[in-house]
């Protein structure tokens, strides 16, 4: 008997290496991947801003970079004595406003250089709920706790939200014309705008992701939502809270992930640095033994080894 259903992948075109250029963009479950990404040594730049769950904030941040625009004073403001910025997540925010106005503009030149050399851009959609501000009229990406009374609650309708994914295609195009548009729909529950609301503003996203798809255009999808709901959909692969993924889910996915996008030639390479991340996180019962200096020589050879062939250097 089968128990489960999985959705058999097949292999994406053209593939990640070691080589590849990447952006990731959106909820937090692009964070994940970026970690995943990290661990295993890939050439990537993600959430410039921190995360950002709305298409219209994604938008934002996107055509600012490309069009050069800076950050300053009076895109900022006070509260709870720190300075934030509606475009960015609340770990951008500092007590010092000029300390906040050099993260904004360094992450949007960070932008427009990774963009410019992407073979793959990632972005992740989280919800079509959206709070638009009194004093603006625009979606923020953040409401860094202000009061309800200062934003509207807002749904993004379908037109508008494909009008929203075709310009970002647009705007990713002017820097890098030739790079490829990945889509995901993040599997995390927004709750707090009810079960209901949320299934409706997946549904959305989703059917708005599709009229944009097209692989001819290098414009694709890569199905971390339904993996998450049809595949595991069991409360086992959750976190406590019931909403976010947890270690074994996010595993899950990111071994699908591995089998669609990444090149097969990478695999060795991944397994390599893998063996490497093993071995810095080791802690030897006596430092100072012979056997744990031949073990830190081995070590070094390798990563000597990865940064001859494939240019991967570890911290120390």
């Amino acid at each position: 008997m089968e128990f489960r259903t999985p959705i058999n992948l097949g292999k994406a075109h053209p593939p990640i290496d070691h080589q590849s250029e990447l952006f990731l963009i959106g909820s937090c479950f692009s964070e994940n991947i970026a970690a995943k990404l990290a661990y295993y040594k890939f050439r990537f730049y993600a959430n410039p801003l921190g995360i950002l769950y709305h298409p219209a904030a994604i938008e934002t941040l996107l055509s600012k970079a490309v069009q050069k625009k800076k950050y300053c004073k009076k895109d900022l403001f006070y509260f709870n004595e720190r300075w934030h910025c509606f475009d960015a997540h609340s770990c951008l925010s500092d007590a010092d406003p000029q300390v906040l106005l050099n993260r904004l503009n360094l992450a949007m030149e960070k932008t427009r250089e990774q963009l410019g050399k992407s073979s793959h851009v990632f972005i992740t959609l989280g919800t079509a709920w959206g709070y638009r501000s009194v004093e603006t009229d625009t979606i923020v990406g953040n409401c860094h706790k202000r009061p309800a009374k200062d934003f509207v609650k807002t749904y993004t309708g379908i037109e508008t939200t494909v009008a929203a994914l075709e310009n970002i295609d647009r705007l990713i195009r002017k820097l890098a014309p030739h790079t490829n548009l990945v889509f995901s729909l993040s599997p995390v529950r927004h709750l707090k705008e009810g079960l209901v609301e949320n299934r409706q503003s997946k549904a959305q996203l989703l059917t708005a992701i599709h009229q944009v798809r097209s692989p001819q255009k290098q414009v694709h999808y890569f199905p971390a939502y339904e993996i998450m709901m049809d595949d595991l959909r069991d409360y086992r692969f959750y976190r406590p809270d019931m909403i976010h993924p947890n270690e074994t889910a996010i595993d899950y996915i990111w071994e699908q992930f591995v089998h669609c996008w990444l090149s097969t030639g990478s695999l060795p390479v991944m397994k390599a640095v893998e063996n490497i991340q093993k071995g810095l996180a080791h802690k030897p019962f006596n430092p100072a033994s012979k056997q744990h200096r031949v073990f830190l020589q081995n070590l070094a050879e390798k990563k000597a080894q990865l940064a001859r062939s494939h240019q991967i250097h570890f911290e120390e």
